[in-house]
């Protein structure tokens, strides 16, 4: 007579390996949609349907003099205060300031603080705005810009003095600020 031994792994996998299987399909499922929800969730993402959108810089080779922040605060020497800063300050050799995609100039206004400054409505609810410019500004409210096409050259804004001549650049998105270095080529800023 010969006693057969039982493995207890083999009669649990003979019994139940389908549930195995089956439950192991469903993790790596769950697993999959949960790290791509994750790396989406940080990726500023801009839906226009089937088209496809091509920014420029707003100035020829800028340079980056103050970044983009929306949790770390930077101290702003005019003001003397420590604030977000929603937007991306640079400045250039010659100055000039380009439209960065086919819109609209939304409007054209001066205030103290921000200098000059231009509002250009793209599509999808996409807005750039281009603040600390001089008083001589080739655009007006209601026309049609292109991309690449010159809008003004930079000056001192009051709120931003310390810097000197720049352009204060910002994006928005349904009326959220978003982050320009999402949308525009600066690796070498």
């Amino acid at each position: 007579m010969v006693i057969k031994k039982s493995n207890k792994v083999v009669e649990f996998f003979k019994r139940f390996g389908v549930y195995v299987v089956a439950g192991a399909i469903v993790l790596g499922v769950g697993l999959t949609f949960g790290i791509t929800a994750l790396t989406r969730q940080n990726q500023e993402v801009l839906d226009v349907g089937n088209k496809t959108l091509e920014f420029t810089l707003p100035m020829n080779s800028p340079t980056i003099i103050k970044d983009f922040s929306s949790t770390a605060l930077q101290e702003n020497e005019t003001l003397n205060q420590w604030e977000a800063h929603l937007a991306l300050d640079m400045k250039s050799d010659d100055g000039q300031v380009f439209c960065i995609l086919d819109g609209t100039v939304e409007k054209v206004y001066f205030d103290q603080l921000g200098g000059s400054t231009i509002v250009v409505k793209h599509v999808d609810g996409l807005t750039s705005v281009y603040a600390s410019l001089g008083k001589e500004i080739a655009v007006k409210a209601g026309d049609k810009v292109t991309t690449g096409q010159k809008l003004g050259m930079v000056d001192k804004a009051a709120g931003e003095a310390y810097l000197g001549e720049h352009l204060h650049f910002y994006m928005t998105l349904n009326d959220e600020k978003i982050d320009p270095n999402n949308y525009l080529d600066l690796q070498n800023k």
